[in-house]
């Protein structure tokens, strides 16, 4: 048996081989297959859990994610939780299953079934928030004395949503109201939560009552972990990295602007200065230009906090335990939203073994643009991390057939995600959501067949040549256009596919290596072309890398003006606009004729023009791996071009076969063939030799 804490061939990224690959595709490891959300609610007894697992077998899914739910016999988090989460873990190991445990009594992750509210309230969550507003008239004299709690004041005028900031350093306020409709606004930290959904909320609804830990806070993570993980640690122990397979966390985000006691000093630290005079200026109505660029520093601290003490705190623990710790944020369909309560994506996941997203509200479906899964897939490849997983189908309004819910989830694949984690199987069989797809008759095949490709999309390295600037920064600063331009530039580069994957600051900063005319991420992984869109900052780390890139031989593209902001050390002191004269520009802002012919040549080249047709690039040892993914209602025929050598084979995800392609020329390291997609089908194609006919005997038409 493998040590629980060594590494797994599914944690890692290797240079698989055809034959590697070719022995395991007609029936992976379970580790590649889907999991099923498992609702536990009511009472949860031997029979119950043999009853549902059983079930759920015969469905073709080998593997299950359990969550607490409402009306159980074994509180959670109680001695006789561990011990029924220790039963079923031994069922699943029986019958070749694996589990992932959710890591919260609902969600979101980090109250730890309401122990922080009972038993440590001074690691709660805090933030900052208007608490009072007092209405002061003209020629009148507010004098207030202020509590500690008190982090600062502004005036506003609200005929005019003008403000102006008062002075509260001597814990005295004491201000004379000019001519206008004025309110003075106290600002104070608290300890102030996110709503928390608890399974001992006997509302069953979301609440403040639960108070999530303090996120920004490694203190209040470790005691996360001591109330969680390590309880589990004592009851499955033998079973970490070998039944269970990890720890999954559930939209841990922020309802108010974060806050935690040591966050002054960090700031000073890190930007050096004191970031306390302009707390109360956050709140303004309309921020003035210093207001804004003193809070995108305090996002940008924040987010650091938030990544390093929280999210690398339970990473770290559960590579150290042999575990993945898998976990999705909130609102990646709408990142100013995400950026708002979460910070920074790409920052806050970078230690996460296996990042993610949610696809929730039918928000992927046919007929819509979803690309956000990108940036899960995009935050493994920079990171060096194998797989990126999506929770599908939670909370869907319109409930799926089989044909919709394979077009969610190829429409997943084809942007990189390799793992789905399913909605959903409550253990009230009574319950409602039991139906739907998931109790069709071709289950059982669809769960086969996604087994297969989420194999072979875990396999070798992801293979994009193009990396597009995330501009997260130009948010914190309220520049949504630059999001919008961002996605609109995604979405035309897959609709000519041409696969890429979204960079943030940091990593461009530090983390991506220059090798030659490339730059190589932690996947090994190597980008010839950066593209920048529109936005309105930059960092000064980030610029001189794309500088040295562009002149070693790398493709850099700025679209539209250059960045008015150069941010060194903090945004407060930036200028600009940059120099940007070394790089590719196209003012317009637009991927035209002459930056798409800048870019490298295509490794997937349709001989015409098809916008549905959807195409994904991944390299093993001594082969290319292609996934298309047709996601029109309409069958399209083309001729493509692919980067390769060798023999192109068809590996079937629904039958487990290999057979060689006809049709095929070979010229220069590309081969051309037809390619004939019948409405949302998909189809991996495999440039390479030919696998050895021994390791799957099957494949005798390859003789």
């Amino acid at each position: 048996m493998i040590p629980s804490n060594a590494p797994k061939p599914w944690q890692m990224i290797a240079d698989t081989s055809v034959d590697e690959a070719a022995a395991d595709f007609a029936a992976p490891p379970p580790e590649y297959g889907l999991t099923l959300w498992w609702g536990w609610d009511g009472p949860i007894t031997e029979e119950v859990i043999a009853r549902d697992l059983d079930a759920i077998s015969a469905r073709g899914i080998r593997c299950v994610t359990i969550e607490a739910g409402y009306g159980m016999s074994a509180p959670y988090l109680s001695s006789a939780w561990f011990e029924t989460v220790r039963l079923a873990v031994a069922h699943a190991r029986r019958r070749g299953m694996r589990v992932y445990l959710v890591d919260e009594g609902k969600y979101p992750s980090g109250f730890a079934g309401g122990k922080f509210s009972a038993e440590r309230p001074d690691l709660r969550m805090q933030g900052l928030a208007v608490a009072e507003r007092i209405a002061v008239a003209p020629g009148e004299t507010l004098s207030r004395q202020l509590g500690l709690e008190v982090v600062g004041a502004i005036a506003v005028n609200l005929a005019d949503q003008t403000s102006q900031p008062l002075d509260t350093g001597s814990g005295e306020l004491r201000w004379k109201a000019p001519a206008g409709e004025w309110e003075v606004w106290l600002v104070d930290r608290g300890f102030r939560t996110s709503v928390t959904r608890a399974v001992s909320n006997p509302t069953r609804g979301k609440d403040a009552v639960n108070s999530l830990c303090d996120y920004l806070n490694p203190q209040a993570t470790r005691q996360f972990i001591a109330f969680t993980h390590a309880q589990y640690a004592q009851a499955l122990g033998e079973e970490f990295g070998h039944t269970v397979m990890g720890f999954r966390g559930d939209e841990p985000d922020f309802a108010t602007t974060p806050w935690t006691p040591d966050l002054p000093d960090e700031f000073q630290r890190l930007k050096g200065y004191d970031v306390r005079p302009y707390l109360a200026s956050f709140f303004a109505p309309t921020l003035t230009d210093e207001a804004r660029r003193v809070r995108a520093d305090y996002w940008d601290v924040w987010s650091d906090l938030f990544g390093e003490h929280f999210f690398r705190v339970q990473a770290d623990w559960c590579a150290e335990h042999g575990l993945e710790y898998l976990v999705h944020l909130n609102h990646e369909d709408e990142m100013p939203k995400l950026v708002r309560s979460e910070g920074d994506f790409f920052k806050v996941l970078r230690h996460v073994q296996m990042p993610g997203v949610d696809a929730i509200w039918n928000q992927i479906w046919p007929g819509k643009v979803a690309d956000f899964p990108k940036l899960a897939s995009s935050a493994a490849h920079l990171f060096g991390r194998p797989r990126a997983f999506s929770e599908s189908f939670a909370a869907y309004h319109i409930q799926p057939t089989v044909e919709q819910a394979r077009w969610v989830i190829d429409h997943q694949f084809v942007r990189g995600i390799n793992m789905l984690e399913v909605m959903f199987y409550p253990s009230s069989a009574a319950d409602p959501e039991r139906s739907g797809w998931l109790e069709a008759d071709e289950v059982p095949a669809v769960a086969a067949t996604v087994e297969r490709a989420a194999y072979l999309l875990s396999l070798g390295r992801p293979a994009a040549q193009i990396a597009l600037y995330f501009p997260t920064s130009s948010i914190w600063l309220g520049d949504e256009t630059a999001n919008a331009r961002a996605w609109e530039i995604a979405r035309q580069l897959l609709e000519q596919q041409r696969d890429f994957d979204f960079v943030d600051e940091q990593a461009l900063a530090s983390l991506l290596r220059l090798a030659g005319d490339t730059l190589a991420n932690l996947s090994g992984q190597r980008y010839r072309a950066v593209i920048v869109p529109p936005v309105s900052a930059i960092s000064q780390a980030a610029l001189e890398r794309l500088r040295a890139f562009a002149e070693s031989g790398g493709g850099v593209v700025f679209l539209g003006p250059e960045p008015a902001l150069v941010v060194e050390k903090t945004f407060l002191e930036a200028t600009g606009p940059a120099d940007v004269g070394w790089a590719i520009r196209e003012p317009a802002g637009e991927l035209t004729p002459r930056i798409l012919e800048a870019l490298p040549r295509p490794d997937v080249a349709l001989d015409r023009p098809c916008a549905p047709v959807k195409a994904l690039h991944r390299r093993w040892r001594d082969a290319d791996v292609y996934f298309f993914f047709n996601e029109s209602e309409e069958g399209q025929s083309r001729r493509v071009t692919l980067a390769g050598n060798g023999q192109a084979q068809a590996w079937d995800a629904a039958s487990g076969r290999i057979e060689p392609l006809s049709g095929v020329t070979s010229k220069d390291g590309f081969v051309s063939m037809p390619l004939d997609l019948a409405p949302y089908e998909t189809r991996f194609i495999v440039v390479g030799p030919v696998p050895v006919v021994a390791a799957m005997p099957q494949l005798g038409r390859l003789q």
